[in-house]
């Protein structure tokens, strides 16, 4: 805002009929908003005229103010010191310690002989370690300039709505329109930047530099809203239903559907789960027949907990074809379109926003043409993909760890009891502290993973990357936990209550279970770690 005011100006507004405040040198008509303010009227009449700046953060957190700034602030006071400027997020080109190897499906990243500029608000821990100027092999510029892209969009036109959006139930379609329209969803799959499918390809990065750390950076970012309600809803069921169609779909089928989901205009999800058959796959029941003519499956059956399924176009699906066990089943891409298809929301604990849904199919006749992969053949195609969809996971749990503990550090510091500000308590760092801990120990070996993800094929990565990929996402989804719960406690009843200064807590602290539970529940990941990591040690010459 470009307009000043002196003290004595805005002193002048101190009645109900021209109300005015200031909030860290900043000027707000509340005159028109007293009867939206959820505290009532008189809270801010006896501050009217009035610098409000200790009161304010005494009850609110930043994304309020984000949300209502543009509405409602009409100058600033002319002694509020003029902003520094700040050094551009994005570094200068470095040199590159070496040139790194081509990887099969992605560009390597380029290693970085320099730490890239600070960015963020520099709290330890925070934000990876990266952020603050450490040096790093995996980021260089490519990913600072995503970072700042995706930052800038999520702070001015995400956050601030986000609590509404999960109180609705729903993201506004243009949203996910926009993932499309920016060029994100190309970069989603966990394969090469998909250039040719796309009307808008991302600005910020050349595509054919996109790697796997662009995605986990792009995934990450979004999570810093704090809802896994509004991640799942724009990448969720598209980043699990999508892979199968591009690794595995007949390319005429290809062709015809992928253009319409890259560019936002239509949605997939992933179908597996069914009432009887979560975790243990291999023994799903919904069923696909071949009709006389050869030309369709008939399929039949039920489907539950599936990501965006109410909004859904194109449901990738698991069905049975064959006989019983992990060889008789397949992957269809089923279209609603094609009738029968008929869904209905479900309410769940969490990821309110998500469309979390309960699926019938009635002899919905799909064209063969519609099969991913080989018939009966669909189970290792199914396992390919979670390596995708658990790694998803753990970056969102673990972005939203650090979510939980930069909302308590800042918390701690301002809230006072006792006499001193919660921070200068050492019960509460030591909670800061395990908080930390934990989430800088999981991201490291997440770090790793991407890394190991980028060198190996598909098929090695598969193979020997399983049992790491399932043991973290069990230990991401534990840290998560710890973090909402430690972060809860922090916030005491405020993070009881929804929305206000507690709500991020509050919100992520229920949808813990649909991290800890969805890909692979915790106790199965931690077995399955083991028991593949064996095998694999086996074939390869492990001795004991």
């Amino acid at each position: 805002m470009s307009k000043t005011f002196s003290q004595s100006d805005v002193a002048s507004h101190n009645k109900p009929d021209s109300l005015w405040i200031v909030v860290d040198g900043d000027v707000y008509d509340l005159t028109k908003f007293q009867d939206d303010h959820p505290g009532g009227k008189k809270i801010l009449q006896r501050v009217a005229g009035k610098d409000a700046s200790k009161q304010f953060w005494k009850y609110h957190n930043e994304g309020i103010l984000k949300k209502y700034q543009k509405q409602l602030q009409v100058g600033s006071l002319d002694t509020k010191p003029k902003p520094a400027a700040e050094p551009m997020p994005v570094a200068v080109p470095q040199k590159q310690a070496s040139k790194p190897k081509a990887a099969a499906a992605t560009a390597a990243p380029a290693e970085q002989s320099e730490a890239l500029e600070p960015f963020g608000q520099q709290i330890p821990f925070a934000d990876p370690a990266w952020y603050q100027s450490h040096h790093s092999p995996y980021f260089n510029e490519t990913h600072a300039a995503l970072r700042a892209e995706v930052r800038e969009w999520v702070e001015t036109a995400i956050e601030p709505n986000v609590t509404e959006w999960d109180e609705k139930k729903m993201v506004p379609a243009e949203i996910y329109k926009e993932m499309g329209r920016r060029g994100y969803l190309a970069g989603l799959l966990g394969t090469h930047y998909q250039k040719d499918y796309v009307a808008n390809p991302i600005q910020s990065v050349p595509v054919e530099k996109w790697d796997l750390f662009h995605e986990m950076l792009l995934t990450d970012e979004l999570s810093r809203t704090g809802s896994g309600g509004f991640v799942w809803n724009v990448i969720g069921g598209f980043g699990i239903g999508c892979p199968p169609l591009v690794k595995f779909g007949k390319k005429p089928l290809v062709d015809r559907i992928l253009p319409g989901i890259l560019n936002g205009d239509k949605r997939i999800c992933l179908a597996i789960t069914e009432p009887d058959a979560g975790s243990d796959v291999a023994n799903l029941t919904c069923e696909a027949k071949l009709s006389e003519d050869g030309k369709h499956y008939i399929v039949n059956g039920e489907k539950k907990w599936i990501t965006n399924g109410i909004w859904c176009d194109y449901f990738t699906t698991a069905v049975r074809t064959g006989g019983p066990g992990m060889n008789g089943v397949s992957l269809l891409l089923i279209e609603r379109d094609l009738g029968g298809v008929s869904t209905r929301r479900m309410d769940c604990q969490g990821v309110w926003s998500s469309g979390t849904t309960y699926i019938t199919f009635e002899d919905v006749k799909v064209p063969v043409e519609n099969l991913l992969g080989k018939e009966n053949q669909g189970f290792r195609v199914i396992m390919t993909n979670f390596n995708h969809e658990r790694i998803g996971i753990i970056i969102q749990c673990l972005r939203f760890s650090r979510v939980c503990y930069e909302e308590s550090v800042k918390y701690a510091n301002k809230r006072r009891t006792f006499g001193k500000k919660l921070i200068e308590h050492p019960v509460i760092r030591l909670k800061l502290a395990h908080m930390a801990r934990q989430i800088e120990a999981s991201y490291n070996w997440l770090e790793s993973l991407i890394y190991q993800c980028e060198k190996m094929g598909e098929t090695e990565a598969m193979l020997r990357l399983g049992g790491p990929i399932a043991s973290l996402k069990a230990q991401a989804t534990v840290t998560f936990e710890f973090c909402a719960r430690e972060a809860s406690q922090i916030f005491g009843g405020l993070s009881y209550s929804r929305g206000g200064q507690g709500g991020k807590v509050e919100r992520l602290y229920r949808d813990v279970r649909a991290y800890a539970i969805p890909g692979g529940s915790e106790e199965i990941m931690l077995d399955l770690s083991i028991r593949q990591s064996m095998r694999v040690a086996k074939m390869l010459g492990m001795k004991l």
